[in-house]
């Protein structure tokens, strides 16, 4: 079972543009911050957060309870000046846990509600001897040499984001989310995908738009180790000159 939490700045549109409209260079100073400030409370208990529209951000967070969630909250508004919301929910895929998170907080109210403040909304937490965390690291193969060094700088861009969105199509129908990394990097929490499963993601990337990939799979019991078992698996790859498609690694403890 992995656990998913759905991070939500409260009232945030609206508090953007009251009294009058925010300068935006402050606005992306607060959301980047922000990220950085929630990444390093949750990887304090091997978590991990990804940004989707920076308002909006979803971790894995096995092995946080309700008690970590809530002093995660109070953290954040003591020091800045908005609150966020959470939802939380488990289930045996990310893409069915990010969902039941997120169906809890919005049954809390509006996310531009002004009456909706610093929920802690949990649809169901994984019990310890439940907990499993699966990623891929996927990155493209020889970007430096192919595009970076070559195209454009945001030619390049497009290509990556292009590289997303076909992983992205594919893996959420298969209950898997990607979240893009930096450089030419995806992380996939990806639990009920086989290594085959991933393979053949990959493969037919490579047939329709051209984009050799490579992903190095982690299981682990939260996204710390599961995470870092697929940097390990990534660099075998590497050092097999990229002859492989994939390689799993499982974490001992």
């Amino acid at each position: 079972m992995i656990q998913m939490t759905l991070i939500q700045i409260d009232n945030y549109g609206p508090w953007t543009v009251t009294p009058r409209p925010r300068n935006e260079s402050d606005l992306q100073i607060l959301q980047a911050e922000l990220f950085a400030d929630l990444q390093r409370q949750i990887a304090m208990k091997k978590g991990l957060v990804f940004y989707t529209r920076f308002d909006n951000l979803l971790a894995i967070t096995n092995g946080l309870n309700e008690e970590d969630h809530l002093r995660i909250q109070r953290s954040i508004r003591n020091r800045y000046p908005i609150t966020i919301s959470m939802g939380v929910g488990a289930a045996k895929t990310p893409h069915e846990a990010q969902k039941l998170a997120t169906l809890a907080l919005q049954t809390k109210g509006g996310a531009q509600s002004s009456e909706r403040e610093e929920i802690l909304a949990v649809d169901s937490l994984v019990e310890d001897e439940k907990d499993f965390v699966q990623v891929a690291h996927i990155d493209i193969n020889s970007c430096t040499e192919r595009l970076t060094d070559i195209e454009s700088a945001f030619d390049t861009n497009f290509m990556v984001n292009k590289a997303q969105h076909y992983l992205m199509t594919k893996l959420i129908k298969k209950g898997s989310l990607i979240f893009f990394i930096g450089g030419d990097n995806f992380m996939a929490p990806c639990n009920g995908l086989s290594e085959e499963d991933i393979e053949v993601i990959l493969k037919e990337i490579d047939d329709e738009i051209g984009i050799a990939l490579k992903a190095g799979i982690g299981r682990g019991t939260n996204a710390e180790d599961a995470a870092y078992m697929a940097d390990i698996g990534l660099e075998e790859i590497r050092d097999c000159n990229n002859s492989k498609w994939t390689h799993v690694i499982e974490k001992e403890y």
